[in-house]
Formats: C-alpha cells, structure tokens, sequence
C-alpha cells in the first residue's frame, strides 16, 4: 500500500513538472518572437488635388513603404496601400462617405459637408508665414512669403491678382490706399475652385459678404479650376485677372511661374494681394465611418500613431510638403465648428 502510494506521489511530481517546464518554454516563445502582427490586406487613401495628379502620385510613392513599417512596428501588417488623387474635393469626400476610400486628405469645408460619413483622425501642422496681416497692402512689399519655423494650426486666404491690364488696375488701387468697388471686382475674371474648397472658394465667399453683401456667384466672370496649381497657370497666362488660395501659394509656385506657368516676369512683381480672409482652420486626415477596416478603433490609433511619426522623419517631411503639411496631431470634429457656422451663414446668403 505504501509503495502504491509512493508512486502515486512520484507520479503527481513529475506531472507537475512537465507542467510547469512546458509553461515556462511558452512564456520563453512569447518574449522571444511576440504577438503575431495582425495582417491586413488593404488599406486605401485619398488625396485631394492640392496640386496636380502627376505631382502628388510622384511626391507619396515612398509613402506606402514608410506606413507599412511604422505600422508594423505597431502590430499590423498592412499587405497594400492603395493611394488616389481624387478628380476633386468633392470625389474625395464622397469617397469617405462610400467607404470606397479608408482614409483621405481634405478640407475642413469638404469635412463638413461629409461628416455625417467621416470623422477626424489627424490636424495638419504648418509653419506659419512671416505675413499674416489682414490689410492685402501689407502683403505687397515686393518680396515673395517666406515659412517660418513656427507651427500653425490656421492659414488665411488670399485673393490674388495677375499680370493683366485689370489685376494691375486692381492691384494699383489697394497699394495706394483706396477700396475697391464691387464694380471693380466684378470686372474682373477670377479663377475659383469647387464649392467644397475652403481657400479656394468658402472663404474668399465669406470675404466677399462681409465687404459687399455679395458671393462668388454674383460675379459676372467666374472661371472654376481643377486645383490651386491649374489657377496659378491661368493667372500666369493672363486667362484670368484674379485668383483665390491660401496664403502660402507663391511660396510654392514663385520658382515655377516663369518656367512652368507662362509668366512674362518674377512672381513678386506680377501679382499682388488685393484681399484677405480670417484665419481658416488647417486640413486634416479624416477616416470613413463606413469602412470595415475604419471600425477597428485600436487600427485607428497606430495609424495615426503612424502618420505622426512617419511626418517626423526626414523621409516624411518630403512626402507631406507636397501638402504643406509639417506634421500632425490629434483632431476632432468640434475644431471644425467654426467651418460649419461658416457653410450655414453661406447657404444662407445665397438660398
């Protein structure tokens, strides 16, 4: 009885132990290799034509290998990312809507209008310019805008005039003092873009209300552009007398507007700002509320996660210049309260 006990006893021991070798070589392979990364097929981003296609398509290609190792890093691997320019503001919010586009690149007046169907996930940084004078006089020094090294979370719009006989004119008057008429204005052929867009087309509305009770569609020669690069070549060529953008425009296209755009001198001399908005609230990434791959709430996190630190690296501040876009930080959909109140004053001028 003592020895069927014994063993009994010896037997129990050694079971114990293989347990608790076996725990230890587990916990030994979990330290040693970790979770296994989740795989993802997928993940597909929109941008909108801040410029155009060729040139955003050529700036973003190292962009895929960047996010695949930054997400990586955090546990997901991304098998694809799928990059499109969307044809216009609109095709990229209609796209977060549908949930044909994961995440995309837009304004805060596309935000807007799509928000019922998209969220914020990042705020663009930017570097402030060394003008931000709401007196368009105080932009004609004959020099071009230079970035400093302060972050902004805001920009203004600019309504800038060309080279032809009318942009002089224009031009001419706000240098020396005078304000302009709504006739002299209306004169004018301006180049804008898609209703959605904020510096091209919401804004310089906005300023025109307020100055005139009047909107873009009161203009008698209005001209709507694919993107701020195609206005700036119109308004190089002297197709059009007037253009609406943000305030960092010429920083980008003053080394082209000869050799690229037509104009018969620098782009100090040949433009000048005859207008300026308030400060508009900086784009974002924005995720779609209708994507699968969007609904994983932890995804959305290294992804922003992702795109934070990739806009940290010299690699990435490359890639997102092509936005002007320094960085990112966390948004929401409250900072774009001031758009929405914005839309509603507009819709409600022109109703």
């Amino acid at each position: 009885m003592k020895k069927q006990v014994s063993l009994l006893l010896a037997l129990l021991l050694c079971i114990l132990m293989l347990a608790g070798c076996g725990k230890t070589e587990s916990a030994g392979s979990d330290s040693e290799t970790g979770d296994a990364a989740q795989q993802i097929e997928t993940l597909r981003i929109a941008f909108s034509p801040y410029a155009d296609a060729d040139t955003i398509v050529t700036a973003t290609e190292p962009l895929e290998a960047l996010l695949q190792e930054k997400l990586l890093e955090k546990g997901y691997d991304v098998q694809k990312i799928d990059m499109t320019v969307g044809t216009s503001y609109t095709a990229v919010g209609e796209a977060l809507s549908a949930g044909s586009a994961d995440i995309g690149f837009i304004s805060g007046g596309n935000y807007v209008l799509f928000s019922d169907d998209c969220d914020v996930l990042l705020t663009a940084l930017r570097y402030a310019i060394n003008k931000d004078s709401e007196d368009p006089a105080d932009w004609n020094d004959g020099t071009i805008e230079e970035n400093t090294k302060d972050m902004s979370t805001y920009y203004r719009c600019i309504v800038l005039a060309g080279p032809t006989e009318k942009g002089r004119a224009l031009a001419a008057k706000v240098n020396n003092g005078e304000t302009l008429t709504w006739e002299d204005l209306n004169a004018a052929t301006w180049s804008v873009l898609n209703p959605t867009s904020a510096s091209g087309y919401i804004y310089p509305c906005l300023w025109l209300l307020d100055n005139y009770g009047k909107s873009i569609s009161d203009l008698e020669n209005v001209v709507q552009s694919d993107s701020h690069t195609t206005s700036v070549a119109r308004l190089a060529s002297g197709q059009v007398d007037v253009m609406v953008s943000y305030g960092h425009i010429r920083i980008k296209n003053a080394p082209l507007w000869e050799s690229e755009y037509g104009g018969t001198g620098p782009m100090a001399e040949q433009t000048d700002v005859i207008g300026v908005t308030e400060g508009i609230y900086n784009d974002m990434i924005a995720y779609s509320k209708t994507s699968e791959l969007m609904q994983d709430e932890a995804f959305r996190k290294a992804l922003g996660e992702s795109f934070i630190e990739a806009a940290q690296t010299e690699e990435g501040k490359e890639i997102f210049g092509v936005f002007s876009q320094i960085g990112y930080d966390w948004g929401s959909d409250s900072d774009y309260d001031g758009e929405r109140a914005a839309q509603e004053l507009l819709r409600s001028m022109e109703g």
